[in-house]
């Protein structure tokens, strides 16, 4: 092995280290018997105690559920409104306002989130002062706020699963006498699938995560887990965040484990479908 590999697994290897040595002492010192988050007890250790514990802190539990039914509407949101923007950009070719469709799906990229979260605080209250809704904050004002960004990050990917995208499979289709809707559902829905769950993967992620943009548009009784949690850790890390922290990272770990194999099962499968296509052409 020669010293420019050397160099480089070197630096790979403390770049992993970097990333995910801080996650490992976290999981560990969540089975630390110790009030004291960065003390090991030698003596006790490990216990599940601050596990028992978590779950019985229902004011945690709640903000956990509450950050699960906004992450999913906000995922599934998202992708339905990303994949029909990305569909629009990507196959109607120019048209008259495409830059700033564009321009403005692609917006919440880069505009910082405490401009949005302000953005959207006003346009909440407005709405409510004109028409009545609406009524307050909460989930549902959360959700909208989520969805705004969120969908900018899905019609990226959707868009660069289309630019690399078949066309053939379809016109073929249309030849033999499908309709537009039937070729949508039947060829393309499937072949992009693969986009379109990372894209909600993604936006589930995002939402869940997100702190900045709720604490502006969140009301009484809406407090995601990501707010309870810095509200927590302000006044110190206790060892059930630690708890709840290695929880989280096993579940998306799992979800990103299953979502790799998922997807790339179907890439084999359209892989040999597009080759069964060909050798039925000839």
């Amino acid at each position: 092995m020669n010293n420019r590999s050397w160099f480089r697994n070197g630096m790979l290897g403390l770049g992993l280290a970097f990333l995910y040595v801080p996650i490992l002492s976290m999981m560990v010192f969540s089975f630390n018997n110790s009030r004291l988050v960065t003390v090991w007890d030698s003596v006790n250790s490990p216990t599940l105690r601050w596990y028992v514990r978590l779950f019985e802190n229902e004011q945690l539990l709640g903000a956990a559920w509450i950050s699960v039914q906004i992450a999913a509407m906000t995922a599934t949101g998202a992708v339905i409104l990303g994949t029909l923007a990305g569909l629009v950009l990507t196959r109607f070719g120019p048209f008259r306002g495409r830059a700033f469709l564009s321009a403005m799906t692609t917006a919440p990229l880069v505009v910082p989130e405490v401009i949005m979260g302000i953005a959207m605080l006003l346009l909440f209250v407005s709405l409510e002062q004109l028409i009545g809704w609406p009524e307050g904050r909460g989930i549902l004002t959360i959700t909208i706020a989520h969805i705004t960004f969120a969908m900018a990050y899905v019609t990226v990917v959707v868009q660069s699963r289309l630019a690399g995208f078949d066309d053939a499979l379809e016109e073929a289709a249309l030849d033999l006498g499908a309709r537009p809707a039937t070729v949508f559902f039947r060829i393309t829905l499937p072949l992009i699938m693969p986009a379109l769950v990372s894209g909600w993967l993604l936006a589930f992620t995002l939402s869940w995560d997100d702190v900045v943009s709720s604490q502006f548009v969140a009301g009484p009784g809406s407090s995601t887990l990501p707010m309870e949690i810095f509200s927590r850790v302000r006044r110190g890390v206790s060892p059930d965040i630690n708890a709840l922290a290695t929880i989280m990272v096993l579940i998306v770990a799992t979800g990103v484990v299953l979502s790799t194999l998922y997807m790339k099962r179907e890439e084999r499968r359209r892989q040999r479908e597009e080759q069964m296509a060909r050798r039925d052409g000839n």
